[in-house]
């Protein structure tokens, strides 16, 4: 199993970007998928998460601001970031808890997609 994020890049102060993380290989069930970020001062921490049922979570910092979703047909989940904020930089990490087709339940992480917000 694989996860290829994809969307990170520089904005300004205020602006939005779209990120987007595709899950693929032999794949049973996505049970949960999400975001984290991390900086080189403060260690991994969630963003956002969504289930399979669309149940969504965010971290105080985000809420109102970003939005998950997924599309389970294709396996893919993705942030909405809107009015961004320097403190939003960050290398952003998606995140999948999931069952393969042995149904072992694993957690996997994709390579991280940089977003920095410039003031």
């Amino acid at each position: 199993v694989q996860l290829q994020a994809s969307g990170g890049g520089l904005v300004q102060a205020g602006g939005s970007l779209r990120l987007s993380c595709a899950a693929s290989g032999s794949i049973f069930v996505i049970n949960v998928m999400g975001w984290y970020r991390q900086t080189p001062e403060k260690a991994r921490e969630l963003v956002a998460v969504i289930t399979n049922g669309g149940t969504t979570t965010y971290s105080d910092s985000v809420k109102g601001r970003f939005t998950i979703s997924r599309d389970n047909a294709k396996n893919t989940v993705y942030l909405q970031m809107n009015s961004l904020k320097p403190e939003d930089t960050a290398v952003y990490y998606c995140n999948a808890i999931l069952q393969d087709s042995d149904y072992d339940l694993s957690d996997y992480w994709g390579q991280g997609t940089l977003v920095t917000v410039s003031s």
